[in-house]
């Protein structure tokens, strides 16, 4: 495939305590690299036709495919493809499939039940000790297992009153330590905006880390530029951001460039993983996966199994599976890079992990 390169660029490399230096391109009023790149997602069927050079029936069946869960795929993730290769993993996670419109007896549209947990609009509270704030809809990529593939985000947008009620809810509750950023991807949010949330978050004094769940380090490296690095660096909060990588092949040098950039500053990173048949089921794939990570300076953290959202059943990987691939990592590598094999339940106060 002919697919344009994209080039990140990599903040300067500095210590923990150093502020990052402000270039004279940042006080321009040019529109970031990372949005020129998010707003030229592939998004037309047609367009992912000719790229895989589909024809006839294979052709039909893709667009046809797309359902009510549209196409969204980065170019620079789609650049990481290998050519001609219709089984690649970095391609079936963004590939719509006939399996999708398949109703599985089992499999609903909220596996979580998130609308149980919902006392303000746009948060989450389901976890002792942290709250979850749905900042917006939007993602870089639409993966097809995802498990709000069905969620109402229209609902749950907020507007500057929910905000002021949400920050009221926290205030006012001083077992909350911690506040997860999610979505969506908050970090598809502008800098100006994000950074101005988090500045409200941190002015509550019993609130101690920011934790951000992003795919956008991965799908588009560019986005960890030095307006996203500063901002994170002078916040009082300790921030962690959790990324989702599911195989090693997703992170290239520019990934792996903006992962550093992120490390330099004291972001604390994580990573989880979905396991995911056809992709990552295989215990060579996770080991090359989590050294990969670590050389990246993240810390694998979750496997999570499939959440069983309708659309999804053909991603599955039968529990009694996963233990056996999580037992074969353990005999292969370090203890610290043996993600926890979990499994998320509605109405349950803590994830089931796998013993």
């Amino acid at each position: 495939m002919n697919h344009a390169k994209y080039r990140h660029l990599s903040a300067v490399r500095v210590a923990m305590t150093n502020i990052i230096p402000i270039n004279s391109h940042l006080t321009s009023t040019a529109t970031p690299e990372w949005k020129q790149v998010l707003s030229n997602l592939l998004r037309d069927p047609e367009e992912l036709c000719d790229l895989l050079n589909l024809k006839g029936n294979d052709r039909d069946t893709l667009k046809a495919d797309c359902g009510q869960f549209p196409l969204r795929i980065p170019r620079p993730y789609f650049s990481r493809v290998v050519s001609g290769d219709l089984q690649d993993p970095l391609l079936l996670q963004a590939l719509p499939q006939a399996a999708e419109l398949h109703e599985t007896v089992g499999y609903v549209s909220d596996p979580l039940e998130e609308a149980e947990f919902t006392p303000v609009q746009g948060l989450l509270h389901k976890y002792h000790g942290r709250v979850l704030l749905v900042l917006n809809g939007s993602c870089a990529i639409h993966c097809r297992y995802c498990f709000r593939r069905h969620f109402p985000y229209q609902e749950h947008q907020i507007s500057a009153q929910h905000w002021q009620e949400i920050l009221q809810y926290i205030a006012a509750d001083n077992s909350i330590t911690e506040v997860i950023l999610s979505g969506g991807d908050p970090l598809t949010m502008n800098d100006k905006v994000l950074s101005q949330r988090c500045d409200d978050i941190a002015s509550i004094p019993h609130v101690k880390t920011l934790r951000l769940h992003s795919r956008l380090p991965i799908m588009i490296p560019q986005r960890i530029d030095e307006h996203c690095l500063r901002w994170m660096q002078q916040s009082r909060l300790q921030i962690v951001m959790v990324i989702h990588c599911n195989h090693a092949q997703e992170i290239d040098a520019e990934v792996e460039s903006a992962l550093n950039d992120l490390a330099n500053v004291g972001v604390t990173l994580l990573n989880q993983s979905v396991l995911l048949r056809g992709i990552n089921d295989n215990v060579e794939v996770l080991e090359h996966l989590s050294q990969r990570l670590f050389e990246c300076r993240v810390l694998p953290y979750y496997m999570h199994l499939l959440d069983k959202v309708q659309g999804a059943a053909h991603f599955d990987v039968p529990e009694e599976e996963a233990q056996q691939l999580r037992e074969a990592l353990s005999a292969r590598v370090a203890g610290y890079l043996v993600p926890k094999f979990v499994r998320e339940q509605a109405n349950e106060r803590s994830k089931s992990r796998m013993e």
